[in-house]
């Protein structure tokens, strides 16, 4: 599970961060969030002290926040294409959902770390979170706006899509055909959307 990536000790700044990240992705998924220490990151980065992470992290929360701007953020650069190029709000929802599992079934030691820091910490940062109901808020209240959308709680509606994501991620990961769970997914939320 080492995490190589050619640095040597006097790599950058950005690289060392990202390789730390990286290496606590990892570790999260592998052994949990109770075994993800800072000399199980160290192993795993190759890192030679655990003063490699407190010189580019403050505390542990502060990694684990870092860790989930960094799935969030590849998260939207899989995902943003494919809703920017789907025309009108059921459509994007469509595309929200198939390209959410997309990144659930290619990516899935992210997907675990994410669970392993929403399951075992009792400091979970929650932007990274709130902005993903938001934009789902933002998107509904266009389709009701525009009448592709029945009336209904947007705020509602967008907790539900994400608890049903983050339900379908564990089958997903479990084996489940990822393109089968989007579809179903997709038929449940155009059916309880639609006008």
């Amino acid at each position: 599970m080492r995490i190589k990536d050619g640095l040597d000790r006097s790599g950058s700044t950005a690289a060392r961060r990202d390789q730390i990240v990286a290496a606590t992705i990892a570790v999260l998924a592998e052994r949990g969030f109770a075994a993800t220490s800072y000399d199980a990151i160290c192993a795993a980065a190759g890192l030679s002290s655990k003063r490699l992470i407190s010189y580019h992290f403050k505390t542990k929360d502060e990694l684990l926040a870092e860790v989930l701007h960094r799935v969030t953020a590849d998260a939207a650069e899989l995902m943003r294409p494919a809703i920017e190029a789907a025309d009108g709000p059921a459509a994007k929802l469509a595309a929200y959902i198939r390209s959410n599992v997309d990144f659930i079934a290619t990516r899935p030691d992210h997907v675990r770390a994410v669970q392993q820091i929403a399951f075992g910490s009792t400091d979970v940062p929650s932007e990274e979170s709130d902005g993903a109901v938001s934009r789902l808020v933002t998107l509904f209240d266009e389709g009701r706006r525009t009448g592709v959308f029945r009336a209904f709680d947007s705020l509602l509606m967008a907790i539900t899509l994400r608890a049903a994501i983050d339900a379908v991620a564990g089958r997903v990961i479990a084996g489940a055909d990822p393109a089968l769970c989007a579809q179903e997914l997709v038929e449940t939320f155009d059916r309880a959307t639609r006008s």
